[in-house]
């Protein structure tokens, strides 16, 4: 009874304080409403501005929660209404200007609550802190809301008394937040901190996309959906798998050494600088993706496997209490065909699951006369809602195929940075690429006496990976969490492709002429046959003899096999000590393998045309030049069994006081490395000195490498290293300061480490790198404008380089060290002028130079531009929604601009700057149907992403007025029908 009686008063006096200070109804009078779909806490917030009255609500019970679009005018209560529709959410006005938003029947919810907002994601311990929990209208009302919030409480607001223990009761099955508008700063992230925090409290940059902003991007990639983070350059005119990712201020020059791709939180594979494979040719995108986080530096350095530079983390959909799913089919005009599916439910009381994936095959933008693309992805997720948290269990089967595409010839005009491509002739630079079906197999002897190795290109650069996880959430006890990610993979990631040789083509005449000449200096030969005057060049295929005019090049066949496994596991503790103060330690640990095999050469002799012919060619003095278009088996073969191992400790603290938010962290972390290379042998497989074509081949010999490697840098390739130990430590300090609810600035800086892979172990460069990094940003969101831009810099030291250079005899590797210094600033905008109407900017702009460069390799590069970066990029996407009476239609146009770039670090391979524009019209027909038609490089724009990978740095890399070259994709479309329920 006395219970009763008390809570009556508070709701008397919540009454009387709203009363007094109303400044609005909510009754029965109409206003106008016009708000977008969005995160939830910010509908609400925008609601009960344009309702001019206060909304209270617990920031953890709404987080990922995502509103449906209001447009039109309604009566508070019934725009209200509106607003939460399908979420899961009520509400229940406990006084005339003050309505407190509660749990609903998560059972009946179109998309119920996700565990993962258990906890408050901004850390707050007032859960009526700042504007993301509650909307303010003036002093009166400030106090009345207070009051409503108690109030609410007593009345049996669920939520709301949760979050006054600072407890949150356990949540059903996940959000699917797939189709959620990220460009807000009460967005979630979960990547690179302790727990999770606001976009707004975080003090990093941070890029976010849900799934249904991944398909607005069109990406041909995982890769290429780097390309919206502003300070990366993703270099994808490789194909599905195989490219370069630079990032700004970093240093690269082939493969993504910075960049970490992760499931839930674990990476895929926790050694991110190995030759022939990268983290992005490690995953897909697919509908089984509900939304990425890409953070680039920040206190990434502190957590999971420390990664300095960028960590892209793709959260999977789950399954919820309500069934939910889609089925999508894909054409594209390059013949590609896709079908893409996922289905969430029910399995039984708190438990949930979901499937989904994708199979697709295309005959790609650069046909190659058999599938370039073929294969696809299954994912399957298990989740069980405990009493205080959650644990869920994935497992991911991608068995992929995709032709990699390397340099093509291309006609070069003027000289440095008036350099231009164009069309060499015969060769379309947009559509054109050496594999066809005249030169799809191999077959070459690379061992005295052993079976000829075989390789077909339609195996491509792909993946057959297994992949397993886990991720666990509990509170443990009250104010102690803990939670451990888990994750296994293993499999093969092969590489059979076409690689390009360091010399651009030459007609067959000349290449006649030069065989000659070789051939007269090989005194086997000549003492066999004489001196040679001329030569004999036919097709392999009886096409005939080779026109002397043809122009003709030699490419590199090469196999390479990575057999991988890894495992990882994170654990944290979360401790909250006092009000506003949060500490966490944790441990991260990673076992991983590759075993590899390599055959690189082979090279062969073909015509300089799209799907090539082979050419034999024989010399007048009976000297065979190449034998079934083979001018060399393998020149570089290794066979290489690498063990790795990291462990580390880490504790960061995290406190909130007023409006600032500190954080700060330490890790410490031990890398040991060990294995076993096999040494190899120049031999000649045949007993004719005449056989120049199989001379000198590398064959491993039965030995093994003896060797041990501290950090002391050898130039060249002196000694191969087969253990490594090493201990270091990284750091971090950041801070953020809310201007307002809807603005603020933060500052951070970290030092973070970089262990060295085994390549750098077996090419003798076994130094660990060190970077410096400090940025200071600005973020606002109003109601037509979102904006994050920072300033950076980046200082790199002990960074080792490494470049295979190619010539028609040998495959020479060359290793320097350098250093770098960087300057620059990020930017992300997105401005909505009227309604309707969005435009988006996104880009950077960098001064990132060499220094501290060690000879030989690299001399003459200090205060040169960091290859392959440019120093200005910038995309420009405006978009325009249609309201239709069947649904929706968006337009979306994206110009993006990429300024001029050096191939090499010496700054003598040009890139010149390009543009290209890209186009999509989605149209949602009812609650259950999407129709995409997108298109990129529509104006079939020239873009060159990479001069001659195989030319010594600080050459040209022209001859004769041609070049090799790797442009990007010519135009591209492709229509999809989605059916979701």
């Amino acid at each position: 009874m006395r219970g009763r009686v008390l809570r009556t008063r508070w709701i008397v006096r919540c009454l009387a304080l709203a009363w007094i200070g109303a400044q609005a109804q909510a009754g029965g009078a109409l206003r106008h409403f016009d708000i977008e779909a969005q995160a939830a806490a910010s509908a609400l917030n925008e609601f009960a501005r344009q309702a001019d009255i206060t909304l209270v609500f617990s920031s953890a019970l709404v987080a990922r929660h995502q509103t449906p679009a209001v447009h039109g005018d309604f009566t508070v209560v019934d725009g209200l209404k509106r607003l939460l529709d399908g979420t899961g959410l009520s509400f229940n006005q406990v006084s005339i200007s003050t309505i407190a938003i509660n749990a609903g029947d998560a059972g009946n919810a179109r998309n119920p609550p996700t565990s993962d907002a258990a906890n408050d994601p901004a850390g707050n311990d007032n859960p009526n802190k700042g504007g993301s929990n509650v909307n303010h209208r003036g002093l009166f009302t400030r106090i009345a809301g207070l009051f409503a919030m108690s109030g609410a409480l007593l009345v049996g607001g669920r939520a709301g008394a949760q979050d006054t223990a600072n407890q949150a009761a356990p949540a059903p099955a996940a959000t699917d937040a797939s189709a959620a508008n990220t460009n807000t700063l009460d967005e979630v992230v979960v990547t690179a901190t302790a727990q999770s925090t606001r976009k707004l409290d975080a003090s990093f940059q941070v890029t976010t996309a849900s799934l249904e902003e991944i398909h607005d991007v069109n990406p041909s990639s995982s890769a290429d959906l780097l390309k919206i983070v502003p300070s990366v350059w993703a270099e994808s005119g490789g194909g599905e798998a195989g490219p370069n990712i630079e990032l700004a201020g970093y240093p690269g020059g082939s493969g993504a050494p910075y960049v970490t791709y992760s499931i839930n939180g674990s990476p895929v594979y926790p050694s991110h600088n190995l030759s022939f494979l990268d983290d992005s040719s490690m995953f897909r995108l697919d509908d089984t993706v509900e939304r990425a986080e890409m953070v680039l530096g920040g206190p990434g350095v502190l957590y999971s496997d420390g990664q300095m530079g960028l960590t892209a983390n793709f959260i999977l959909r789950e399954g919820s209490a309500t069934e939910h799913g889609d089925l999508g089919i894909t054409y594209g005009s390059e013949g590609m065909y896709r079908i893409d599916g996922f289905y969430g439910g029910q399995l039984a009381k708190d438990w949930y699951f979901s499937i989904g994936g994708f199979y697709r095959e295309s005959d790609g933008i650069r046909s190659s006369q058999f599938p370039a693309d073929d294969g696809g992805q299954l994912t399957i997720t298990l989740t069980h809602d405990l009493e205080q948290g959650k644990v869920m269990f994935y497992g991911r089967e991608l068995s992929d195929k995709n032709l990699f595409i390397a340099d093509i010839p291309l006609v070069a005009t003027g000289t440095g940075k008036s350099v231009t491509y164009s069309a060499f002739p015969g060769f379309n630079p947009l559509t054109g690429w050496f594999a066809g079906s005249g030169i799809q197999g191999l077959s070459v002897q690379e061992c005295p006496g052993c079976a000829p190795l075989t390789a077909n290109l339609a195996d491509g650069r792909g993946a057959d990976l297994h992949t397993f996880g886990s991720d666990f959430d509990i509170d443990v006890s009250d104010g102690v969490h803990l939670a451990n990610k888990a994750q296994f993979t293993s499999g093969d990631m092969p590489t059979t492709g076409i690689f390009t040789g360091s010399a651009p083509p030459v007609t067959m005449a000349s290449f006649i002429a030069s065989a000659v000449t070789a051939a007269n200096q090989n005194a086997g030969a000549v003492a066999a046959g004489g001196l040679a005057t001329g030569g004999t060049a036919t097709y392999v295929n009886g096409g005939g003899p080779v026109n002397p005019n043809q122009y003709v090049m030699t490419n590199g066949f090469w196999v390479v096999d990575k057999d991988i496994q890894s495992f990882t596991d994170d654990v944290r503790f979360s401790f909250k000590l006092m009000p506003g103060n949060d500490l966490t330690v944790g441990g991260y640990f990673a076992a991983y393998t590759s075993n590899d095999t390599w055959y690189l050469g082979n090279n062969e002799l073909m015509t300089a045309t799209p799907n090539a012919s082979l050419i034999n060619l024989a010399l007048s003095n009976g000297a065979i030049v190449s034998e079934n278009g083979l001018t060399s088996a393998s020149t570089f073969t290794l066979v290489d069994r690498y063990t790795g191992r990291n462990v580390a400790l880490f504790a960061s603290d995290n406190w909130r006081i007023d409006k600032w938010v500190l954080d700060g962290g330490f890790r410490v972390e031990q890398q040991k490395v060990s294995g076993t290379i096999e040494n190899d042998s120049s031999e000649n497989l045949s007993t004719n000195p005449l056989s120049l074509w199989n001379q000198g081949v590398s064959v491993p010999n039965g030995t093994w490498t003896t060797y041990s490697c501290d950090e002391t840098i050898a130039l060249g390739n002196e000694h191969e290293c087969t253990q490594f130990k090493k201990t270091k430590s990284s750091g971090a300090v950041g801070a953020t300061y809310e201007i307002t609810d809807h603005m603020s600035v933060y500052g951070r800086g970290d030092y973070g480490v970089h262990f060295p892979s085994f390549d750098d172990l077996r090419s003798g460069t076994p130094q660990t790198e060190n970077i410096r990094n400090l940025q200071i940003g600005y973020r606002i969101q109003m109601p037509t404008l979102y904006a994050d831009v920072d300033v950076f810099r980046r200082v790199f030291s002990g960074v080792p380089f490494q470049q295979f250079v190619t010539t028609s005899t040998s495959t020479e590797n060359v290793v320097f060290t350098y250093g770098t210094s960087s300057t620059g600033i990020d930017f992300t905008t997105v401005w909505r002028p009227i309604e309707h109407v969005s435009l988006g900017l996104t880009g950077n702009w960098q001064d990132s130079i060499y220094i501290h460069v060690l000879a030989p390799g690299g001399a003459g590069a200090d205060g040169n531009l960091l290859q392959r970066q440019p120093r200005f990029q910038a995309r420009l996407t405006p978009a325009y929604d249609v309201p239709v009476p069947w649904g929706d239609i968006r337009l979306q146009l994206t110009y993006s601009y990429i300024g001029l770039r050096y191939s090499d670090p010496g700054n003598a391979q040009v890139l010149p700057s390009y543009q290209t524009l890209d186009a999509g019209i989605v149209n949602e027909i009812g609650d259950h149907f999407e129709v995409r038609l997108q298109g990129t490089n529509l104006t079939n724009e020239l873009g060159v992403t990479e001069q001659d990978a195989r030319a010594l740095s600080g050459t040209s890399g022209t001859a004769g007025g041609f070049a090799l070259g790797r442009p990007i994709f010519g135009r591209e479309g492709n229509i999809q029908l989605k059916y979701k329920f």
